[in-house]
């Protein structure tokens, strides 16, 4: 349970609080150290993931938390730029109601014996929201260019991707359940 690809994920939970703290007092200073710190906890996911891989050592406890760890940081970071009115409330609804949805179909499929891993569209997601996450946490001009604007164009498209693969999972989960109500 402990083993280093589990450990990375768990610094990369225990990074967000720090990130949160750091924007609810926002600066160029804090933004930027906010930005690093959640540059890092994002890099952690790519490392965590290939670690476990590379090592062999995906355990079910990583696959429970590596997805958590990830919605926690998203949707902590989304929440703040909500409080800081950096980014439209009913984007970031939509991607927490997606985000809950899933994860309550996880859960249902997993009492079943079913597991639903993340597919290419969930991972996409999650890097397309870290991308634009980064310039919106940033937020004050950076070499004379509004960064912010290139991240909120991004949410956006974060957006249609982030309730595509919603609907992929809700498809997915259906078939499944299908299947497990045949007949035998």
């Amino acid at each position: 349970m402990f083993n280093l690809a589990n450990k990375i994920t768990m610094f990369r939970v225990l990074l967000v609080p720090f990130v949160v703290v750091l924007l609810y007092f926002p600066s160029e200073t804090t933004c930027l150290l906010a930005f690093f710190l959640f540059f890092l906890a994002s890099l952690s996911d790519l490392v965590d993931g290939f670690v476990a891989r590379r090592e062999g050592m995906v355990t079910s406890f990583g696959k429970f938390l590596d997805p958590l760890a990830d919605k926690l940081l998203i949707c902590s970071v989304l929440i703040m730029l909500v409080e800081l009115g950096w980014a439209p409330a009913w984007v970031v609804i939509t991607i927490i109601c997606r985000e809950l949805i899933v994860t309550g179909l996880r859960a249902m499929a997993a009492d079943e014996g079913i597991v639903i891993a993340a597919d290419k569209y969930g991972k996409m997601k999650t890097v397309l929201q870290m991308f634009a996450l980064s310039p919106m946490i940033i937020h004050y001009p950076l070499f004379g260019y509004d960064v912010a604007v290139i991240g909120e164009i991004l949410l956006y498209i974060a957006l249609i991707l982030t309730v595509f693969s919603g609907g992929n999972y809700l498809f997915g989960f259906y078939k499944n359940w299908l299947q497990q109500d045949e007949p035998k």
